[in-house]
Order: structure tokens, then sequence, then C-alpha cells
């Protein structure tokens, strides 16, 4: 079917995902881009196709039409995709032995790269706590390069959580830019958490008491800090050797 008109309740309902309510009240998302579109074909998450009119694919799934226009209105894109995709919520899977927790990142692009990281690095489970920037916000999609996909990402409230896994014998690591031990000499444990803060106070207090360790990275003292993607990025790097 060929949809040209944006008062279609179909259309208005698929622009309304792009509100993080209406995301998890339906538990649907929208991606956009032919890889994201293949990516989430391949893990069976795909649940419909809309096509601009004109274009062909080879995927089953249910799948619609619509013009230009109505392409436009529904995309986050300044220049709307040939098309998208609806993608249904992952379900959780078990935690695996090595977990990264995500305490207050707010910027999509440093969610998203820190997913594809973790995927590299091969972490079992992403948790992001409460004040997270929402999982399947369209730019975190985007620069996770549809490695949101591939992993096991869960939302947490972290002072519950993190107790938890510590009595099942997880060793919780959080980050500081000092003191602590430097990553390289980290002991290797067979279950462990490490802990990435916001951007731009680190690890909230609460969360931060309940670290069993603490790490950092050791660098030119001429530079302060570094962005808590590339953080991430060297921190799983190193446990993963």
């Amino acid at each position: 079917m060929l949809y040209t008109s944006k008062e279609n309740q179909k259309i208005k309902n698929l622009k309304k995902l792009n509100d993080k309510k209406y995301r998890h009240e339906s538990g649907l998302f929208i991606i956009e881009t032919e890889h994201l579109i293949n990516e989430a074909y391949k893990n069976n998450l795909l649940e419909e196709l809309i096509l601009l009119e004109g274009t062909n694919t080879d995927l089953d799934v249910p799948t619609s039409y619509v013009d230009y226009k109505v392409m436009k209105y529904i995309t986050n894109l300044t220049t709307p995709s040939n098309m998208l995709g609806i993608c249904k919520f992952k379900k959780e899977s078990e935690l695996g032995n090595k977990i990264l927790v995500l305490d207050g990142i707010q910027d999509p692009g440093n969610l998203g790269t820190i997913i594809r990281s973790a995927v590299a690095f091969n972490v079992d489970t992403i948790i992001l706590g409460e004040n997270t920037v929402d999982l399947y916000n369209s730019k975190v999609l985007r620069a996770s390069e549809g490695m949101i996909f591939n992993i096991n990402i869960v939302n947490k409230k972290l002072t519950e959580f993190l107790p938890n896994i510590k009595k099942q014998g997880y060793k919780i690591i959080g980050t500081k830019l000092t003191d602590g031990k430097n990553i390289k000499t980290l002991e290797k444990n067979n279950k462990i958490c490490i802990i990435m803060g916001n951007e731009g106070s680190g690890i909230q207090k609460d969360i931060f008491d309940l670290c069993d360790e603490y790490v950092y990275i050791d660098m030119n003292k001429s530079c302060e800090s570094l962005n808590v993607s590339i953080a991430t990025s060297i921190i799983l790097y190193e446990l993963d050797k």
C-alpha cells in the first residue's frame, strides 16, 4: 500500500516513535539506512519496512510504501533515506561474565560509540543507569552502526543492581582520573563489572562507593582527560587482552 498523507493514522503513529515515551509504551522503534535495517533483519528484530515509492527490497517482512513528503515527515534525517525499519525492543538475555555499566552517559554519539567498542572487545552485557540517554534515540542507533543488535543491553537502577551482582561474585571496578590501579595492571577476574560515568561529573558518589576497586588510564600529563567513549574503548581493550 502507498501512503501519501501525513494525516493517515498509521503515519501519525510512525511519527510518534520519534518520542521516547511512545517508543517505550509501544515497544517499537525506528531505524534508518540500509545497513541498520540489515543488522536488525539478521537478528530477527525487524517488524516492518517503510519504503520510498519505487524502492525495492529482498527482505521478507511486511512492507508499506510512502511518497517523499511522508518519508520526510517521519524521518529524523535531514535528507530522508529511501527506507526505514520498524523494530521491536530486544529481550534481555543472561548477563554473562563481563558487564559494562554506564552511569549517566548523556551524549547519544558517545553511547553509540561505546556500544560498538563493547561488541568489539567482547563485553557480554551493557547496563544503562537511570540517567543515561535513551538506547533507542536515533543518534544512538546511527552511532552504534547496528551493533545495538549484537549485544545484551539492559536498563537498571544501579543502586539496586550493583549490590545484587556483587553477591553473585562480580568484582565491581570504578574509573578515576588518577589514583587507583593502572588499568594495565588490573588482575583478571572471571566475573567483572566496569563502571563508566557521566561526561562531565563522572560516576555518582552513591555508585562510586559500591566499587571494589578503581582504575585509571596512565597518559601524558599534558592531557587532563579523555572523551568517555575513547576512555571506555581503551579500558575494554585492556580488559580483553
